[in-house]
């Protein structure tokens, strides 16, 4: 079972800006509140490139090894994060609306081997961590 969040903010703030600071993925360290590090292991920010991410989810810490998938300029951004028992795809796309910039985040969730069997009961954690990270993606960007 794939949970898949989506979550959508709008800012006063030049599109180029938006994407050039969310193509760096190290920047979830100050606007997703689970994010405890990212590391950027190798790369230039492109295609391929890849990032280890270390988050907090229900107490406890989470490693994942993050891969650039896509990169479409001013357009958007896609990446693929792995650990023994997740797999999860990040989504970012972006619109030019008149002088605002309009960020549409999806996460998409898929448990593997046993802990498939918990997916029901993690929605609501699920939800939370999107939802956090959607309002710190708003503040983050406001401050931009």
């Amino acid at each position: 079972m794939t949970v898949k969040l989506r979550r959508t903010v709008v800012v006063v703030k030049p599109l180029d800006a938006v994407f050039n600071y969310l193509a760096d993925f190290t920047t979830t360290t100050d606007w997703d509140p689970a994010t405890v590090r990212t590391i950027r292991v190798d790369g230039d920010g492109g295609v391929g490139t890849t990032y280890q991410n270390t988050s907090k989810f229900l107490g406890r810490e989470a490693h994942l090894d993050y891969r650039v998938i896509d990169l479409r300029r001013d357009e958007r951004i896609r990446l693929r994060g792995e650990n023994k028992s997740l797999v999860a795809h990040d989504t970012m796309t972006f619109q030019r609306r008149q002088d605002r910039t309009e960020v549409t985040y999806t996460a998409e969730f898929a448990l593997k081997g046993v802990a498939k069997l918990a997916t029901p009961v993690l929605l609501p954690a699920f939800h939370k961590l999107v939802h956090d990270g959607a309002a710190g993606l708003k503040s983050a960007l406001d401050r931009l």
